[in-house]
């Protein structure tokens, strides 16, 4: 939601960035060619040096600009904005390298300048930027370039925006007025509440606002005009934020269809590049697992036939992408009179109605008589789903991925099944990593829900290494 503030502070930093990518040059000219005794590679005066840099410095802060470190997305999260600056540095360094190749002039005086000026240009913004995200912190808290903010809807989400945007000194945004019924008003917030419409429009000028937020259309196209028409009128930024969460989970394009605006929706961004990205990283990791732990499989293989004897294997059909059945298969943890129909089921074959219960309500048991000791163990270390590795070799499952679930358990969120499907099922995933079996169902279907939304090759990663943190102290395996 860019403002003439974040507009005016994404020119300061760009302004500031310019400034500091000078110091750290000349500070690595300094460093290297004056304070160092030895040779030089190449003899490059401090005006031929300097010269070069300004010619050079508009496309670095283009590269800055291109990886969005002027955005706000970025530049309020600091851990992103740390890694873009890094990624930026780096890309801006091998410009000015490529520029000497190019035009075969000599830039740096010797090769440490230009690891000098790299390491100087990361860390040097880095600070920079922690100062002047203080000092905004500071201006912020003093009422000093807050945007005083009218929203204005009848939906969860006015009331979720409102009180997110109501620390002010980390957003910049003040709720001065909140149009809409008395439900979407937060707890303890001091505003005024307007329910009419239409009465908070005629006191735009009177509360100072500066931007209205407006979170649902309403049926009469005449009352959204009126709302934009006063933001118009009044010369204040106004942005449309649609209450639907549809609208914003997922990947979204905006693109301009017979002349009009056009929000594509997509269920998960893990489509595309992503989606072939994720497939040959699952194959090759899946490969190499599978090898370097066939003295594991080997070892299982044998203690399996001794003491649990029957089948080495249990394959179980699950549900994965697009709610297509696979055989999951696992190292088999149950007797084997057991796990050929419904838990529910057996649980009552067994005359243990109170288990049955248990399971219907939690979709699960804490202590299931049907595994055997051995089976035990291999629930306790998560070692009865290595087999799960050839289900990813064969493109059954993903590494990682929401839980294949099965599929009479696919009746109990059907409104969501289509969209927890929407990618493959893993075998590790965010619910594992966030308590595991002492979650209830529907916050694992809550976690997994949030994954398929906002996937990301990254996320993948920490979830990898998550889960390896998670097996080791056996926190919440059941």
């Amino acid at each position: 939601m860019p403002t003439k503030n974040t507009k005016f502070y994404s020119l300061i930093l760009i302004l500031v960035d310019t400034l500091v990518l000078l110091i750290a040059f000349t500070l690595a000219y300094v460093a290297r060619v004056t304070l160092d005794s030895r040779p030089l590679v190449n003899e490059v005066s401090s005006y031929e040096y300097l010269f070069a840099f300004l010619t050079i410095v508009p496309f670095w802060i283009l590269i800055f600009a291109t990886i969005g470190l002027y955005n706000p997305s970025t530049y309020n999260r600091r851990l992103v904005e740390w890694s873009k600056i890094f990624i930026g540095s780096f890309i801006g360094i091998l410009l000015v390298i490529g520029w000497e190749y190019v035009s075969d002039t000599h830039i740096f005086p010797a090769r440490l300048v230009a690891a000098y000026a790299f390491i100087g240009s990361f860390l040097l913004i880095i600070f920079e930027r922690e100062l002047l995200r203080l000092y905004r912190s500071l201006m912020f808290r003093f009422g000093r370039g807050v945007s005083r903010v009218l929203v204005i809807g009848n939906s969860h989400a006015t009331r979720d925006i409102a009180d997110n945007l109501s620390h002010t000194h980390k957003s910049g945004y003040k709720i001065v007025a909140i149009a809409g019924p008395q439900k979407v008003l937060p707890t303890g917030m001091d505003v005024t509440h307007f329910t009419s419409v239409e009465t908070a429009l005629k006191h735009i000028s009177d509360l100072q606002i500066t931007t209205i937020i407006q979170t649902d259309l309403y049926d009469s196209d005449e009352r959204n005009q009126r709302i934009l028409g006063a933001a118009q009128t009044n010369h204040i930024s106004y942005s449309f934020i649609p209450g639907e969460p549809e609208f914003y989970a997922g990947k979204n394009t905006v693109d301009v269809f017979l002349g009009y605006p056009m929000i594509s929706v997509s269920q998960t961004p893990l489509i595309g590049w992503g989606a072939i990205a994720k497939a040959i990283f699952d194959t090759i990791m899946s490969f190499l697992a599978i090898i370097i732990l066939s003295p594991v499989f080997l070892i299982l293989i044998i203690l399996q036939a001794i003491l649990n004897p029957g089948p080495i294997f249990y394959v179980s059909k699950r549900l994965s992408q697009f709610s297509k059945p696979v055989d999951l298969i696992k190292f088999r943890s149950m007797s084997a009179k057991y796990g050929k129909k419904d838990a529910a089921l057996e649980f009552v074959d067994m005359g243990r109605e109170d288990l049955a219960t248990e399971y219907r309500e939690h979709h699960k048991v804490t202590n299931d008589p049907r595994i055997t000791r051995f089976g035990r163990f291999l629930r306790n270390t998560s070692l009865d789903e290595l087999p799960q590795l050839f289900n990813v070799l064969r493109g059954d499952l993903s590494l990682v991925g929401p839980r294949p679930i099965l599929p009479q358990e696919a009746k109990f969120s059907r409104s969501r099944t289509a969209l927890l499907h929407s990618v493959k099922s893993g075998v590790t995933g965010l619910w594992q990593v966030s308590g595991r079996s002492n979650l209830s169902f529907e916050e694992r279907i809550e976690l997994e829900l949030f994954y398929a939304q906002n996937w990301s090759f990254w996320l993948d990663i920490k979830i990898l290494f998550k889960t390896i943190g998670v097996v080791l102290r056996k926190r919440g395996a059941k």
